[in-house]
């Protein structure tokens, strides 16, 4: 089903949405929530509320690319679970080995230079837009969706250690990039 289909259903309050949108974004939806929190039941129940969260956003929002809105939804409130969470059990997902890998790159809260969360934003969308397609790939399979290594080398046809490579290059160069407009001291 097209996605303006989809969108139009929010829009009329009729429930067919949350199916249509499950139908077609289902699978994509949970993969991003259980590789931030190990764990399928978790996972399951953050996709529910993801549809709940979009049936409410959707009016007075009417999104240019659903995939992008709805995986923006569901990420997040993967986030906040896997937050509440963590103080309640330690283990799964991906979520701190990706957090470990970006310590250096991105600007601590509590560091000397201060910037806005916009100009981050524009700077990190720069940077995204400027890698080359197979490495921008990579880059938001393990940053963004939190896919494991293994899973995005065998998605690209590429080994462990190649996929591993790109991502460390890519680190160093982000490292780079944001220093070099004042972002990390």
């Amino acid at each position: 089903m097209d996605d303006k289909i989809i969108i139009q259903h929010y829009w009329d309050r009729d429930e067919r949405a949350i199916k249509e949108t499950d139908d077609k974004y289902g699978s994509f939806c949970c993969s991003i929530a259980e590789n931030i929190l190990g764990n399928r039941e978790d996972a399951g129940e953050c996709v529910n509320d993801t549809y709940l969260k979009t049936w409410n956003a959707i009016p007075p929002h009417r999104p240019e690319v659903f995939p992008a809105f709805i995986g923006k939804i569901v990420r997040n409130t993967a986030f906040n679970r896997y937050k509440s969470l963590r103080t309640e059990r330690r283990g799964g997902g991906q979520v701190p080995v990706v957090l470990d890998e970006l310590d250096e790159c991105i600007p601590d809260r509590n560091a000397e230079v201060e910037c806005s969360t916009n100009e981050l934003r524009e700077a990190m969308n720069s940077f995204v837009g400027s890698l080359s397609e197979r490495n921008r790939k990579i880059f938001l399979q393990r940053y963004w969706c939190t896919e494991s290594v293994r899973d995005i080398a065998e998605k690209m046809n590429m080994t462990e250690n190649s996929v591993s490579a790109v991502l460390k290059r890519t680190r160093k160069k982000l490292h780079k990039y944001l220093a070099e407009r004042g972002f990390v001291p």
